[in-house]
């Protein structure tokens, strides 16, 4: 055992876990020697033992390795059990893999609505945050909840953790040091810049590559495989059905505030625009004069809107509880200019997904978007209101196999 500054008592680094070649720097070697599967072998009838026992075999590594930007290679002795995650997308992935039950934490619970809005008409799958513990405290993040946990994986972006107020490189080389390694990468949902000490080698990756890396985290490399290929026929299904660019509908990606409408480019880089850029639909922002860019860069009022036009509006995260659907569609729907826009009168204002989406919320959001932006050639997407979940869509009319991917998920491939 070891002391941390503060005088308490802390555990050394976890006897399963070891980290390398990142930019924490060093190699950490978890734990205390000779914890291991393996064992001494005990003495026969004929031998007589001794005050010194003498090991006739040595036990099998079987420890594994898993590299991803930014935290270089980290060495695992066995799966992970207790898993912190604080973004919605690594929540989504331990459902993808079957590992949803070592979860132990979430950065807002709030976030469970949406993961159940997705999950929930998957047959045999679901989302529980009963007893997981809400990581996000007051715009702080706070050190002692991560030795409370006890992880085994961080699976948190060490880069953007350091962005917090409170928190220092210093931190993160105590936790992964006395309690457990991270093992995410938060920067490639919008290709933004991680802060400074950070950015040297950082690599952008899909939310399919990251899903790839946790799934060799949980030794899940069939499940991940069966998962990328219903994505890929998915994918293909799309593009090859899309109608020629010049019919295709302009499309404002907004969110509504406080009698504000704040664009986000629908095509712009980065997991968060997995659902929305292989739609090739036209940014009905592409021309304008204001500048805009994925955060809220600038905002139009109901004239501005209408100057606009867009012939679809796509509410972002308007299925998550940060917004209340039925009061938005309500506001805008009622409001003199805001009944003048075309997406309103054609009732063509949809709720559309969110960015944070993992392996499943990517399947479903790009058939979703499909389906609202391209009703003729991937059928109509229903109404959505407060409290509904996402649509059971007769076999016939799915975009990909719902069953097949719930089969993935509850291990029967």
């Amino acid at each position: 055992m070891a002391d941390d500054a503060t005088g308490r008592e802390v555990p050394t680094r976890r006897d399963y876990v070891k980290y390398g070649g990142g930019v924490i720097g060093g190699t950490l070697l978890a734990g205390c020697a000779g914890q291991g599967d393996g064992g001494e072998s005990s003495p026969t009838a004929t031998e007589t033992p001794t005050d010194e026992a003498t090991p006739t075999e040595t036990p099998e590594d079987t420890s594994y390795s898993v590299t991803m930007s930014p935290v270089g290679e980290v060495t695992f002795e066995e799966v992970p059990s207790n898993v912190m995650a604080y973004s919605p997308q690594y929540a989504d992935m331990l459902v993808a893999l079957g590992h949803d039950d070592s979860l132990n934490s979430l950065g807002f619970l709030s976030y469970a609505e949406t993961l159940t809005y997705f999950f929930d008409h998957l047959d045999g799958v679901s989302f529980d945050a009963e007893g997981l513990t809400e990581l996000f405290s007051n715009g702080s993040f706070d050190k002692e909840i991560l030795y409370e946990l006890d992880s085994d994986v961080h699976l948190m972006d060490p880069a953007w953790l350091s962005a917090f107020d409170n928190w220092s490189k210093a931190d993160t080389e105590e936790v992964v040091e006395n309690v457990g390694p991270f093992f995410a990468n938060r920067y490639s949902r919008e290709h933004t810049q991680p802060p400074e000490g950070w950015r040297d080698g950082y690599r952008y990756y899909t939310i399919w590559e990251i899903t790839e890396k946790v799934s060799q985290v949980f030794r899940e490399p069939e499940r991940f495989a069966a998962l990328q290929e219903e994505y890929e026929k998915l994918y293909a299904t799309i593009r090859s059905n899309l109608p020629p660019r010049s019919e295709r509908p302009s499309v404002g990606l907004v969110a509504f505030y406080e009698g504000e409408f704040y664009p986000y480019k629908i095509s712009g880089p980065g997991f968060g625009k997995a659902h929305t850029r292989p739609m090739g639909a036209r940014d009905a922002f592409a021309d304008s004069d204001r500048t805009y860019d994925e955060n809220y860069g600038a905002s139009y009022d109901y004239e501005g809107m209408l100057e606009v036009d867009p012939d679809v509006i796509l509410h972002n995260f308007a299925v998550t509880p940060f917004y209340d659907w039925d009061e938005v569609k309500a506001t805008v729907s009622e409001d003199p200019v805001g009944s003048e826009l075309t997406a309103v009168r054609n009732d063509r204002f949809y709720a559309s997904g969110q960015s944070f989406q993992g392996p499943l919320q990517n399947l479903l959001q790009l058939e979703m978007t499909a389906k609202q932006l391209y009703p003729e050639q991937f059928g109509e997407w229903p109404r959505f209101e407060e409290g509904d979940t996402y649509p059971d869509f007769p076999e016939e009319e799915q975009l990909f196999d719902h069953q097949r991917v719930a089969d993935v998920i509850n291990g029967d491939r």
